[in-house]
């Protein structure tokens, strides 16, 4: 007969393990945050791997699969990859070898590990993508080798859309499937009313404008589009955007006109929310605005649609139109503030399962 092995208590573990029993770890508590994702390198495959995954997900294009598969396969991987490929090169981490989206993330990770693991032992933390390396089916795997029992999921997006958070989710949960002893899951909301968020964000304006020699007529604060037919549909995104607008206001003491809403990073033919960022920056150019910037409170990370896109691509229409000052506030990275607002997510989940002071 076998006899047990005794193993680490802990609520839900096993008090003992038969002999032969593969070895188990048990008692750990493991924090994963997850970005949308950047591909491995900036070459044709690379590009062509990582955007195949991305376009691929169904709640990120949501239309006839038939008609897609075809579009994306003989048309779009055709062409885009090398067009995104030199995007991608102006911004490329040279010294790391990688996009700046995955820099970020890994440093965000540990120093969330910095400021929390010393209060409870039991925490560890790891990072993921969606789409690219390292998977999130790499990393729970990774966790519960590492002992984890319990995982709490924090999406890196302040405002909740289908197309991201839940995505995320839905990574998370087919891994899970795939498991035949799963650990717990836990997911984060997301934060649009955060005040933590809301102060950082404003600490984040005042700071990168005070540093300036002029000051901008207005500020865009710029989120990532969706087509409008998921709103329509019942995505609660554009809410979320326009309420961490109107909160950023207020805590900034400025009206409506000094901060406005816009929606970047369209693609196709399909109406997406609006007003469109780069629509917006031309007209404000061709009236007669002269001093502008942009943030981007969507983002948690720098990464192609900020650094390239607003940073490149929509100062480069500004200037184009008339415009004469452009300024891109940066996000909030791994900033003090930033942190500050990831810690403050992170401390608020984990409460029932980690001893955090």
């Amino acid at each position: 007969m076998n006899r047990p092995v005794p193993m680490p208590q802990t609520a839900g573990s096993p008090a003992a393990l038969p002999e032969g029993h593969p070895p188990v770890a048990f008692g750990k508590i493991g924090v994963l945050i997850v970005n949308l994702g950047t591909p491995d390198g900036t070459d044709y495959w690379s590009m062509r791997r990582y955007l195949k995954e991305f376009l691929s997900d169904r709640r990120v294009i949501e239309v006839n699969r038939a008609l897609w598969w075809f579009l994306l396969n003989v048309v779009i991987l055709s062409k885009r990859p090398q067009a995104k490929g030199r995007d991608y090169a102006t911004i490329w981490n040279k010294e790391r070898d990688e996009g700046p989206l995955r820099t970020i993330t890994r440093a965000q990770s540990e120093k969330l590990a910095a400021r929390l693991s010393g209060r409870d032992p039991r925490l560890v933390f790891d990072w993921a993508m969606r789409y690219g390396n390292p998977s999130i089916a790499s990393r729970i795997e990774a966790l519960q080798k590492a002992g984890c029992e319990r995982i709490l999921l924090v999406p890196l997006y302040p405002q909740y859309a289908a197309a991201t958070s839940a995505t995320v989710c839905d990574a998370a949960f087919d891994a899970l499937k795939k498991m035949r002893w799963q650990p717990v899951l836990r997911v984060a909301p997301p934060w649009p009313d955060e005040p933590a968020y809301i102060d950082a964000l404003a600490q984040s304006i005042e700071t990168s404008l005070g540093a300036l020699d002029w000051e901008p007529e207005l500020v865009l604060a710029s989120f990532h589009g969706i087509p409008k037919d998921y709103f329509d549909k019942g995505d609660p995104y554009q809410c979320y955007c326009h309420k961490t607008a109107r909160l950023l206001r207020a805590r900034l003491g400025w009206p409506e006109e000094k901060l406005r809403v816009t929606f970047q990073s369209r693609f196709g033919k399909a109406e997406w929310l609006q007003p469109y960022t780069d629509k917006t920056v031309e007209a404000l150019a061709t009236s007669g605005v002269k001093r502008l910037a942009v943030i981007t409170p969507g983002f948690v990370a720098d990464c192609l649609e900020t650094l390239e896109e607003i940073g490149g691509e929509n100062a480069e229409i500004f200037h184009h139109h008339g415009g004469e000052k452009f300024h891109f506030i940066n996000c909030l990275n791994d900033s003090e503030p930033g942190m500050d607002v990831l810690e403050t997510v992170v401390r608020r989940e984990l409460m029932g399962w980690a001893e955090l002071g």
